[in-house]
């Protein structure tokens, strides 16, 4: 197996971002990639777009910077061998897409970019020197809270030097769009993402519970996008999944679960302030 990543990005509304997404995989620094983009029927024809960008014909560059336009146009030719469309035939949501990009994936290793987040540049390649340097299957890294329209705050979340499956039930540090997977050293059955709510939370710990352990990397190396939303609805819809992923997904009782939902409250309001 080569040193391809296989970068799997799930498509749903995301035709204002979709164009920037791709220019930012082609910026890349380590350039053995191939996108794997899983449109999850989307009623705003983001397939369309997406098609429209690959194939260059009809593109909306009035929805691009000049940048970003350049940036796709100078990697037009190699698209057809390093991306792909997956369209799905009914919506899944992100578990269900994730995993349909993880049965076309060819390469070695695993990243998961959501379309409205940022990477930058180096990403991969710092990530995959740091996976090396620490022999690691599953490695993650630090990252900043942008506005809408990505613009970083300068809120940074840092990241532990490594993570056991223990100390992962009292924090949800990682953030999907930093991970990075080595799919010789981790399972893709661990891979595969349950059908529940925060399914990305649940596969880290499924992963990390059967003994593997996370190394992150304390660098920014992505941008999370927050649209302005109700806060405190999203807060008590986050309260709600993480305690049922302590009792229904980790099958932990009503006293351990309790004390990890305490730590992991106290962390979340932390890391928010």
């Amino acid at each position: 197996m080569s040193e391809r990543v296989s970068i799997i990005v799930p498509v749903y509304n995301a035709a204002s971002y979709i164009a920037e997404t791709i220019a930012m995989v082609v910026k890349q620094t380590y350039s053995d990639w191939e996108l794997l983009l899983v449109e999850d029927c989307s009623p705003d024809k983001s397939a369309d777009f997406v098609r429209s960008t690959l194939g260059m014909n009809g593109f909306e560059r009035r929805s691009v910077s000049r940048q970003d336009m350049q940036a796709v146009e100078e990697y037009a030719d190699a698209f057809g061998r390093r991306a792909a469309l997956i369209c799905k035939e009914k919506n899944g949501g992100a578990a269900a897409a994730r995993n349909a990009g993880l049965h076309m994936a060819q390469g070695r290793y695993i990243a998961f970019l959501d379309a409205d987040d940022v990477w930058y540049p180096e990403k991969l390649e710092k990530e995959l020197r740091f996976m090396k340097d620490k022999q690691a299957g599953f490695v993650f890294s630090a990252y900043e809270f942008g506005d809408e329209q990505a613009n970083p705050t300068g809120k940074v979340v840092h990241v532990p030097t490594e993570l056991t499956y223990k100390q992962a039930l009292s924090r949800t540090i990682i953030f999907t769009t930093t991970v990075l997977f080595d799919r010789n050293k981790i399972p893709m059955d661990l891979m595969r993402m349950p059908d529940v709510a925060s399914e990305d939370t649940a596969t880290w710990w499924q992963i990390l519970r059967a003994g593997y352990k996370a190394y992150g990397l304390d660098e920014v190396l992505a941008v999370y996008r927050r649209p302005a939303k109700s806060l405190s609805s999203n807060k008590f819809v986050a309260m709600k999944r993480i305690w049922n992923l302590y009792r229904r997904q980790e099958k932990l009782s009503v006293i351990a679960g309790a004390r990890y939902f305490v730590l992991w409250a106290y962390r979340a309001v932390a890391r928010r302030l």
